[in-house]
């Protein structure tokens, strides 16, 4: 016989979108804020650290960060994220949400103020303590990936689900121009209070003593905005599919959801208690009824995660080209380090208030209405075909005369990134999977993103160093080059359109109706109530 839908459930599927809506994307938005903000000024933050802490009397070009130090200051922080998205994915299926939810913002709020510390000042010892900070502050950041989205899937009616937890994931847009903000005002105001001559005109004094001061505060920053949204999270009830369906409490469950939605809903503790004892609906991650009913989406949402992220992290292969390319950034030994910081700063705020962020929000605005499988296939398809016209003919890019050209190009792929892959492998493992399993799921697929990511940031910046020594970075064996790198990439996008149809469209159906936890043990469907047959009266 068919089972019937929980009306706490059915009552959060049709709800109007609420205030409560706007608040939960911004209390959940903020590690993702966070973690943007912390992957956007590192790469500032380096430069300015090679000049401080490596510098060389004498060298034609300022001091920069030796390839395994910059692989490591850069490379932890991944590290630490993969770790978490497991850990903490775990846990909320464990514990619940809300309780580890806490734990990851406090986490990130100590680790982000802990990197601008250091023990002692010399090259080794700082380096030492801002990787060992840096790991941990990923490893915060890690957990709030799986937890963030399935607690806004949770909390989400149907109709508008795929866009709330798109905007929460939108907030690394914010994130990214918040840090380029406060790079370009840190580094203006050192450099109006401490004036420097270019480092050819005078090498050491090039960098002053109190730009030591100024990467530090940079990366203290970022602490503030998690910290300002620890007390909401804090108030924040567990989500109702928690409480209903894994820890089998339909009073608290009511409890709450009357509370957030302000109607009373009925508990309706038999029909949990009838839910506890079908055994259809009790595998684990490793069973043979998992694989057979989720295996294949589990597969796809890993695999599209991965090879989306090799993708999207390589674009720190050619943005230093470009920039240089185009004049945004002159040539380091004509700068002063704050000069550096600043004019970078501005030409990636530039580049991200461009194609970054629109990006986003048109995910934002047309997920609910054309799917996030059309999104995600289309995205990686104009990065294939956006790949693929900045590879085959690179020599022509190269000329300066189409440098503005090949900016455009590389602006069109990073807007179908997140118009595209980038938002909706983030969504849909948040929808798919049941949820005793949800968390654990979304953590698995975003571990498998952010292996990807390695991949492509360090792999990739490998691979696409050139045979010709003179060409080469400093200290970096020969690779494939550029050219080849970008074929590759374009490969990659294109396995990318392939793995998409093991992901199933999950638009306009409830989390219960894609996890298919509303079938009884026959496989028959449940009825799902209609509007008027919740019954709920107003506060």
């Amino acid at each position: 016989m068919a089972k019937e839908q929980l009306q706490v459930l059915n009552a959060l599927d049709l709800a109007k979108t609420q205030w409560y809506h706007f608040t939960a994307i911004i209390i959940a938005g903020m590690g993702f804020f966070t973690d943007a903000y912390d992957l956007f000024c590192i790469s500032l933050v380096t430069k300015l650290l090679g000049r401080i802490y490596y510098h060389h009397d004498g060298a034609v070009k300022p001091g920069t960060l030796p390839p395994n130090v910059s692989a490591a200051v850069n490379g932890v922080a991944f590290c630490g994220t993969l770790a978490g998205q497991l850990f903490f994915g775990w846990l909320g299926d464990k514990l619940g949400r809300k309780k580890v939810y806490g734990m990851t913002l406090m986490l990130m709020v100590i680790c982000s103020i802990a990197s601008g510390l250091s023990f002692g000042d010399k090259p080794k010892s700082v380096m030492a303590t801002l990787c060992f900070f840096r790991f941990w502050l990923g490893f915060g950041i890690g957990g709030d990936y799986p937890l963030s989205a399935t607690i806004m899937s949770e909390y989400a009616n149907k109709k508008t689900r795929g866009a709330f937890i798109a905007a929460v994931f939108a907030m690394q847009g914010f994130g990214i121009l918040a840090g380029g903000m406060v790079a370009i005002i840190i580094s203006a105001a050192f450099k109006a209070a401490y004036p420097a001559p270019v480092y050819m005109v005078n090498a050491s004094a090039s960098t002053v003593p109190e730009a030591d001061f100024a990467w530090r505060l940079i990366l203290m920053f970022g602490a503030l905005p998690a910290a300002m949204t620890y007390y909401w999270r804090m108030k924040m009830p567990e989500t109702a599919r928690y409480t209903a369906l894994v820890a089998k409490n339909a009073k608290q469950a009511a409890s709450d959801m009357s509370r957030v939605l302000q109607v009373e809903v009925e508990a309706e503790p038999e029909k949990i208690e009838s839910l506890s004892k079908d055994k259809g609906n009790d595998f684990g991650l490793f069973s043979k009824a998992f694989i057979s009913r989720h295996g294949l989406h589990l597969l796809g949402t890993t695999s599209t995660w991965f090879l989306l992220d090799i993708a999207y992290y390589s674009q720190n292969l050619f943005q230093k080209d470009i920039f240089s390319g185009i004049g945004w950034i002159p040539p380091a030994n004509t700068m002063n380090a704050l000069e550096e910081v600043y004019k970078i700063a501005r030409a990636q705020t530039l580049i991200a208030l461009c194609s970054t962020v629109p990006g986003y929000w048109f995910t934002v605005f047309f997920i609910d209405k054309i799917g996030r499988f059309t999104i995600q296939l289309m995205g990686f398809f104009f990065m294939t075909v956006f790949m693929f016209a900045l590879a085959i003919p690179y020599d022509h890019w190269t000329h300066k005369d189409n440098r503005i050209g090949f900016v455009i190009m590389y602006s069109l792929t990073f807007f179908f990134a997140n118009f595209g892959p980038n938002a909706t492998t983030f969504v849909v493992p948040a929808e798919i999977f049941p949820a005793r399993l949800r968390s654990t799921c979304h953590g698995i697929s975003a571990a498998a993103g952010k292996a990807g990511a390695m991949v492509g940031a360090f792999g990739f910046l490998y691979a696409a160093q050139s045979k010709d020594p003179s060409k080469r970075d400093h200290g970096y064996p020969a690779g494939i080059g550029i050219r080849n790198s970008l074929i590759v990439l374009g490969c990659i996008n294109a396995l990318g359109m392939i793995f998409t149809f093991l992901v199933p469209e999950s638009n306009g159906k409830s989390l219960e109706e894609m996890s298919r936890e509303n079938e009884d043990e026959s496989g028959t469907e449940m009825r799902v109530s209609s509007a008027g047959d919740i019954r709920t009266v107003p506060v």
